[in-house]
């Protein structure tokens, strides 16, 4: 199984494509999508080319994507959830079912509660695929998506299996 993990941004929008088989994981690639553009409208429209031809390439069986959190300014919230949209329409464009998580199922799937911090978050990256180094940090956070649904889709099949 190809899954695309996603932390949705509006300057810097992180993948990770991790190849899961059984219980075991590998990260395959993974990066940072970075749209420009003078304004935010051109930078939505750059990110929906860039995502879209790297869903092509990298070809996923589906997706994991963060959703948004409710800050404390609205208006960083309705940027991220605009730039969320892009990518949930670029992956709906091209068919790749979606499965989303809240960073707080992220952080408790990585590290085993909640409120966990990135740095903890991107240690069990490493740890959990095996790599010598970090990825950079929106790319380590689509990673332990990607991973979160690896996780919650084997104990999903595991308890089937035990009806």
């Amino acid at each position: 199984m190809r899954v695309l993990g996603v932390d949705p941004g509006s300057r810097a929008t992180g993948w990770a494509l991790i190849v899961a088989s059984g219980n075991r994981a590998r990260l395959e690639a993974c990066g940072i999508v970075r749209p420009s553009g003078p304004d935010h409208s051109t930078r939505l429209a750059d990110l929906d080319r860039r995502f879209s031809a790297l869903i092509t390439e990298l070809s996923p069986d589906c997706a994991a994507v963060e959703s948004g959190f409710s800050g404390r300014n609205p208006k960083s919230g309705l940027i991220l959830a605009e730039s969320r949209g892009v990518l949930l329409a670029a992956l709906g464009r091209i068919d790749v079912p979606v499965h989303p998580y809240t960073p707080a199922q992220v952080k408790s799937a990585m590290v085993g509660h909640g409120t966990a911090e990135k740095q903890q978050v991107a240690f069990m990256v490493v740890r959990l695929l095996g790599l010598t180094e970090v990825p950079p940090s929106d790319a380590a956070d689509a990673a332990g998506v990607a991973l979160t649904h690896v996780h919650s889709r084997a104990v999903t099949i595991a308890h089937r299996r035990q009806l």
